[in-house]
């Protein structure tokens, strides 16, 4: 395993519990925004149609998904930057 690779666990490690938070947080808000609700709705919850359900689940999963990428490709950067390798 090269340098790059070496260097990039610790910071992928920290970048991934950073990034959850952050998609956490702002799925929180945007799902205030677009439902204009507190909480989004469960999977389970008997209350709530299927629309509006499988909407929360898709923009939930865009936001983690976004917000994951940049920061993998943020610490790729951060790591080349330091060790002069890409880590991938």
């Amino acid at each position: 395993m090269n340098k790059a690779k070496v260097a990039y666990k610790p910071v992928g490690l920290v970048l991934g519990a950073v990034s959850g938070m952050l998609a956490a947080a702002a799925f929180k808000q945007t799902w205030k925004v677009v439902a204009h609700e507190d909480d989004a709705p469960d999977a389970t919850d008997e209350n709530r149609a299927w629309k509006e359900i499988l909407l929360a689940a898709a923009l939930q999963g865009a936001i983690f998904a976004v917000v994951k990428a940049a920061a993998d490709r943020s610490g790729a950067t951060a790591v080349r930057r330091l060790t002069g390798t890409w880590p991938g």
